[in-house]
C-alpha cells in the first residue's frame, strides 16, 4: 500500500482503514455526487461550502459563481481542506457504544488556482457535467463565453490526498455477542427514480441515454 503523502493527510485515528492508493482515492471522487470545500475566508472567519467537483487526471475542478464572496479566498490562494463522503451503510452493533457506517471518503489538501484559459474551462465544464450525469456533456450545450464570465472554476491538485474506507460487520466486545440483540450491517443503495420532464418540454423529445441508463461511476 503507498504511503501518505503528508502529515496531515496520514490517517491516525483507525489507521487500518487509511488507503493512500490514487486508483482508491481516484475512485471515490469520481462516484460521489458532490464535495465539501474548507478554508479561510481571508478574515479569520471558517468557511465549509458544499460544490459540484469532476477530477480529470491529477487535478480536481471545482465549481462555484464569481459572484460569491466566500470564494474570493480561494481565488487568492488560500489553503483548501476538500472533503467527499459516500455512505455505503448502517452497522449495527449490541451495543450503541460499538454502532458505526461503512463508509468510503476522500480528503485532499492544498491551494486551488483559478481556471482561465478557455480550453480548459471547456475541458472543466465537460467534466463537471460528465461527473454529474454521464453522457450529459454530449448532449446538452456547453457554456458560453458570457456564462464562463459569470462562472468561476478553479483546479485542486491531487499532491495530497488520503482514503478511509470502512467496510464489513460491527465489531462486538466478546462479552456483548450473547445479547438478544440484533446486530448486522444495513445496506445504503442510491438509485434513480423515474425521470420528470420539464413542463415547458416538447411532448416528442424523448428521454436521452445519458438519463435514461444513468449509473453513478463505480455502480454497475
Amino acid at each position: 500500500m503507498a504511503d501518505a503523502p503528508s502529515e496531515r493527510t496520514q490517517v491516525h485515528r483507525h489507521s487500518e482503514r487509511g488507503d493512500y492508493d490514487r486508483a482508491t482515492i481516484d475512485a471515490i471522487l469520481d462516484e460521489a455526487l458532490i464535495c465539501h470545500v474548507a478554508f479561510n475566508d481571508g478574515g479569520g472567519a471558517p468557511r465549509c461550502l458544499p460544490t459540484i467537483h469532476a477530477r480529470v487526471g491529477d487535478t480536481i475542478y471545482l465549481h462555484g459563481s464569481k459572484a460569491a464572496r466566500a470564494w474570493k479566498a480561494l481565488r487568492a490562494g488560500s489553503e483548501v481542506c476538500l472533503v467527499t463522503t459516500i455512505a455505503d451503510g448502517l452497522v449495527l452493533a449490541r451495543s450503541a457504544f460499538n454502532h458505526s457506517m461503512n463508509y468510503r471518503s476522500v480528503v485532499v489538501f492544498g491551494k486551488a488556482r483559478e481556471v482561465t484559459d478557455h480550453e480548459e474551462l471547456h475541458t472543466a465544464a465537460r467534466a463537471i457535467t460528465s461527473h454529474v450525469a454521464p453522457g450529459r456533456e454530449d448532449e446538452a450545450r456547453m457554456p458560453t463565453d458570457e456564462e464562463y464570465k459569470q462562472t468561476l472554476l478553479l483546479a485542486l491538485p491531487l499532491d495530497e490526498a488520503s482514503a478511509k474506507v470502512r467496510t464489513g460487520p460491527p465489531k462486538d466486545d466478546e462479552d456483548d455477542r450473547d445479547l438478544p440483540i440484533w446486530a448486522g450491517v444495513l445496506p445504503f443503495v442510491t438509485d434513480p427514480a423515474e425521470p420528470l420532464p420539464s413542463p415547458d418540454l416538447a411532448p416528442d423529445i424523448p428521454v436521452p441515454p445519458s438519463v435514461a441508463g444513468y449509473r453513478r461511476p463505480g455502480r454497475t
